[in-house]
C-alpha cells in the first residue's frame, strides 16, 4: 500500500511546461540585460527574492531543519550550484539561446560518467556510445570552423561539469527534505555571490529594476512547477516533454534576440537529443526490468 497521489501525467506535463516557460523568460531577461550588470549582482537578487518567496515555507517547515545531516555536503552542492548558476547566467548573455539549452542536454550524460568515475555505477556499452555521440553532437552544433570558443562556450562547459557535479552530490542528499535543499541552494546563493556583488554593484535604472528582480520570480517559481511536475507526472513522461523545451528556446531567440541557428546546428543538436533520448530510455527499460 501507498499513500502517494496517483498520477496524472496531463496535470504533471502542464507543470512542467510552465517550468520551461518560466525558465526561458528568466533567462531572456539575463540575456538581454546581463551584458550591462555584473553577474554575481544578478545571481544574488535572483537568490534574495528566491529567498523572500521560499520563506513561508521555510517557516511552516522549521522543524525539518533541526538536525541537519550531511553538513559537508550541503556545502559542496551549494557551491557547486552557485558555480554552475553564476557560469549559466555569464552564458547565457554570450551564445544563443539554442546552443545554450542543447548544451545543457548533456548534463545527464555527464552525470552518468561521473556517477561511474565517483560512485562506482555501473555503465552499459550502450550509454558510453550515448555519451560519444553526444560530444560529436556538440563539437557539430558549436561549429568550431565559424565560432570561435569564446568565453561565453567555455563558461558553458563549466555549466555543465558543476551541474552534473551537483547532481551526484544531491543523489547522496536524497534523504534530505526538499524544503531543506531548496532553502540550502537559495541561502547558499546569496551568501556566495554577496562579497563579489557588493564589490562590483552597479546602480540600476528604475526601467531595469522590475525585470531584474522578475529574474529571482521565475527561477523561484519555475523551480516549485519542476517539483509539482515531478509529483504529479511519470518520470519517464516528463524526461521525453523535457525535450520541448529546445523548439521553445530555439523560438525565442529567434523571434526576441534575432538568432538564426544554422543547418549545422540542428544537426548537432539532432546528435545530442538522440543520445539523450537513447539513454533516458535505456534506463527506462533498466527500471522495469528491476520492477518485474
Amino acid at each position: 500500500m501507498t499513500t502517494d497521489a496517483p498520477r496524472d501525467n496531463l496535470k504533471g506535463g502542464a507543470w512542467l511546461l510552465a517550468d520551461m516557460g518560466l525558465n526561458i523568460w528568466a533567462l531572456g531577461i539575463v540575456k538581454a540585460l546581463g551584458l550591462g550588470y555584473p553577474v554575481a549582482q544578478i545571481v544574488f537578487l535572483r537568490a534574495a527574492i528566491g529567498l523572500v518567496l521560499l520563506s513561508p515555507w521555510i517557516v511552516r517547515n522549521r522543524s525539518a531543519f533541526v538536525p541537519i545531516p550531511d553538513l559537508p555536503l550541503q556545502v559542496l552542492r551549494v557551491g557547486l550550484s552557485a558555480a554552475t548558476l553564476t557560469a549559466s547566467y555569464f552564458a547565457i548573455s554570450r551564445v544563443p539561446l539554442a546552443l545554450f539549452t542543447t548544451m545543457n542536454f548533456t548534463r545527464p550524460l555527464v552525470v552518468m560518467v561521473l556517477a561511474a568515475l565517483l560512485l562506482r555505477e555501473r555503465i552499459t556499452l550502450s550509454q558510453w556510445a550515448a555519451a560519444a555521440i553526444a560530444m560529436i553532437g556538440v563539437v557539430i552544433a558549436i561549429d568550431p570552423e565559424g565560432t570561435a570558443l569564446g568565453p561565453g562556450v567555455l563558461a558553458l562547459g563549466l555549466v555543465i561539469l558543476t551541474g552534473s557535479a551537483a547532481v551526484i552530490v544531491t543523489r547522496r542528499l536524497r534523504g534530505t527534505p526538499t524544503i531543506v535543499l531548496m532553502t540550502f541552494y537559495t541561502v547558499g546563493l546569496g551568501l556566495c555571490t554577496l562579497p563579489f556583488a557588493l564589490w562590483s554593484w552597479q546602480s540600476i535604472p528604475t526601467a531595469h529594476l522590475v525585470p531584474l528582480l522578475a529574474v529571482g520570480v521565475f527561477a523561484q517559481t519555475a523551480q516549485a512547477c519542476f517539483l509539482r511536475a515531478h509529483y504529479n507526472g511519470d518520470a519517464g513522461v516528463l524526461s521525453v516533454l523535457g525535450y520541448v523545451s529546445l523548439p521553445l528556446s530555439t523560438a525565442a531567440g529567434f523571434f526576441v534576440f534575432g538568432e538564426t541557428p544554422t543547418l549545422r546546428f540542428y544537426a548537432g543538436a539532432a546528435l545530442v537529443v538522440l543520445a539523450a533520448a537513447s539513454l533516458t530510455a535505456s534506463r527506462g527499460r533498466l527500471s522495469l526490468m528491476r520492477v518485474r
